[in-house]
């Protein structure tokens, strides 16, 4: 057993997937989750996310590159593993004309050591749900029911796959909420989402691919902070960009013009707007529209999803995309 197991208890090193025709879907990421926390895998359409998790799951041989779940090789040593971990899918194709009661006890007789069924659904709210049958359970029920399942035998790592796909916003909540207690009871959570709230909001780190790469890791605070924030509001007629005082030296490193619609770009925001407001005020301008917001995970995530990312894996706490164009160069312009 791999002594980093009391650390991370998944380490993934060069992962590389190639699919038949030679088509590279993983393209030698490396990346590792402690012992409980809460790990997202985001990425746009096609960037390598099931196909990475299908590797840490043991559903398929790495093309290359070395993969380890609770220090273990996840294919080869698949009767170390399986029994520890619990896997919800995006879809369980459960029998329909079964109970939910049944389809509980069914996956349990399969599980060693499960935990009683009728724990399971008390604890993702199906309880009251016990006897209806799985057709007649709403989407949303029935993405319960596949956490049910995956929580039968107290696995110490969990991997979620769009866990709250079909849910509404009571029964995302909800489930957010297992999750948070799943980790505080020490269980290990890899999670896949398309909801960047989802991501900002549970994850204590994430990784963003993109092209089979990872073009972006860190916790969501240094993620998001890798991208600068935004200020944006609108002259009025009689006032031009020209007339804004010089705002480079307080942090504003670039801006976009539509119209009267200014935008600036800072990576100091309380000293640029403070700036800009100061100016406003002596100059007697009314700044309207006026919205002064940090950057967000989803600008981060868009900005990769538009091919900024340069292929490599970008560690949060460094620089992100250049700025090409100079605020100061540009006021000369008239809006």
């Amino acid at each position: 057993m791999d002594t980093n197991e009391h650390d991370h208890v998944i380490e993934v090193t060069d992962l590389r997937r190639v699919y038949g025709g030679g088509f590279e879907a993983v393209r030698g990421i490396t990346f590792s989750v402690r012992r409980g926390e809460v790990f997202a895998l985001l990425g746009t359409n096609g960037a390598g996310k099931t196909s990475t998790v299908e590797l840490l799951e043991g559903l398929a041989r790495p093309a290359g590159g070395r993969v380890r779940v609770l220090g273990h090789d996840p294919f080869a040593e698949r009767a170390a593993v399986r029994p520890r971990v619990g896997v919800m899918l995006q879809e369980g194709g459960f029998p329909s004309e079964l109970t939910v009661a049944e389809t509980a006890r069914m996956w349990a007789g399969c599980v060693s050591g499960a935990r009683p069924p009728r724990e399971v659904l008390a604890l993702v709210g199906l309880e009251p749900r016990a006897g209806v049958r799985v057709k007649q359970l709403s989407g949303g029920e029935r993405r319960r029911l596949d956490l049910a399942t995956a929580l039968l035998g107290r696995p110490e790592v969990l991997f979620l796959d769009e866990p709250t796909t079909g849910l509404d916003a009571e029964g995302r909540g909800e489930t957010w909420e297992s999750v948070r207690a799943l980790r505080d009871a020490g269980t290990t959570v890899l999670l896949t989402t398309h909801y960047l709230e989802e991501a900002e909001d549970l994850a204590d780190r994430l990784a963003i691919l993109h092209q089979g790469r990872i073009a972006a890791t860190g916790t969501p605070a240094e993620v998001t902070a890798a991208q600068p924030s935004r200020i944006s509001f609108e002259l009025p007629r009689d006032h031009f960009v020209g007339d804004l005082p010089p705002l480079a030296e307080p942090g504003v490193c670039g801006h976009e013009v539509d119209g009267r619609s200014v935008r600036l770009r800072t990576r100091e925001l309380q000293r640029a707007a403070a700036g800009l407001l100061a100016w406003a005020a002596e100059a007697g301008v009314e700044l309207r529209r006026l919205d002064v917001r940090s950057a967000s995970l989803e600008e981060a995530f868009l900005e990769i999803a538009r091919g900024a990312a340069d292929g490599g894996t970008r560690d949060a706490s460094g620089s992100s995309e250049a700025m090409s164009d100079s605020f100061a160069a540009d006021q000369e312009r008239v809006a």
